[in-house]
């Protein structure tokens, strides 16, 4: 079966392609992409997150009654007024994404590393059920 990527706000970008005007650029494309990929290698839960031109100092991770929140901003460029854009798309500012965890997860050995644009989240598995709070660094 092929893996087919689901568009949240693929209904609501046909309405709006279809009926507004001036034509509205699609949600997907007014934004970051905050997809979120998590998959697990038997000891740990990963979780990856493309974060292209992102300071890994503006990223947080934290780990709350297992969910994993990630939080970052990615700063506005002091816009020249000489440029006459005729679109302007990439977004500037803070974004938000909380993924709820299949299982639960040892906060205090959670690690979170930036590379190359990817953000990268090692979550070991626990048997535990403590609920705490916990945030993570991120290191490049």
């Amino acid at each position: 079966m092929a893996i087919v990527k689901w568009e949240s706000f693929g209904d609501m970008d046909r309405f709006f392609e279809d009926f507004a005007f001036p034509p509205m650029p699609s949600m997907s494309k007014m934004g970051f992409d905050l997809a979120v990929d998590v998959y697990d290698d038997k000891e740990n839960i990963i979780a990856e997150m493309n974060l292209p031109g992102i300071d890994p100092a503006k990223v947080n991770v934290s780990v709350e009654d297992n969910h994993l929140r990630i939080t970052g901003a990615r700063e506005e460029e002091k816009e020249e007024k000489k440029k006459n854009y005729y679109s302007k798309e990439i977004r500037r500012g803070s974004f938000e994404r909380t993924v709820r965890l299949p299982e639960r997860v040892e906060k205090e050995k959670v690690k979170a590393a930036y590379e190359n644009g990817v953000l990268k989240v090692t979550l070991p598995k626990s048997h535990t059920s403590e609920s705490a709070k916990i945030e993570i660094e991120v290191k490049k």
